[in-house]
């Protein structure tokens, strides 16, 4: 039952991938950015650590600019491997966390976001994909990456379950704030 449950003080979130040439080529761009930014407020407000990582930047770019401003203090991992448990910078930055939930966003969803998955729960770690958070340049690859890391035994959750799960109360600054921006 553990797995299925989020809390600001257990869990951290990585941005996997959002880069400029790759959002390019994503149909969900948009709405792929604006929840990530849900969640990048959200983990702001309840102190969740946040990681971001770059595929080979000097290809593909540099995260979004969106992303960037709102990840100003956040310096990337830039990374070749698809699964970014193989990059020694990713690993420490996750394990100096403490935290035992990754909360998982990007793209693409059946390449970098399924190996980064099978990679962390091959470490121990729950695992939350969001699925309105993630995306692939068209609609199967998506679904197949999806279904393949649920077989796996992560949770697919979306932006606002994941969001709710972690204020778990309404009436507090933070939900006043989230519940605003998702209007």
């Amino acid at each position: 039952m553990d797995k299925y449950l989020l809390s600001g003080q257990d869990a951290a979130l990585i941005i996997v991938d959002i880069q400029d040439r790759l959002a390019a080529a994503m149909k969900q761009r948009d709405e792929v950015i604006g929840n990530c930014l849900h969640l990048i407020e959200l983990a702001r407000m309840v102190r969740m650590p946040l990681i971001v990582t770059e595929q080979y930047p000097k290809g593909l770019g540099q995260t979004v600019p969106e992303l960037r401003e709102a990840l100003s203090s956040c310096e990337p991992v830039e990374k070749l491997a698809f699964n970014c448990c193989e990059e020694a910078a990713f690993r420490d930055r996750l394990r100096e966390t403490g935290r035992k939930t990754v909360i998982i966003t990007g793209m693409e969803t059946h390449i970098c976001v399924l190996q980064t998955c099978l990679g962390l729960l091959r470490e121990g770690y729950h695992v939350h994909v969001v699925r309105d958070a993630v995306c692939s340049r068209n609609k199967e690859n998506r679904d197949t990456g999806l279904a393949f890391m649920r077989d796996a035994g992560a949770v697919i959750t979306c932006t606002e379950t994941a969001l709710f799960q972690i204020l778990r109360v309404s009436g507090t600054e933070e939900f006043k704030a989230i519940s605003r921006r998702i209007k």
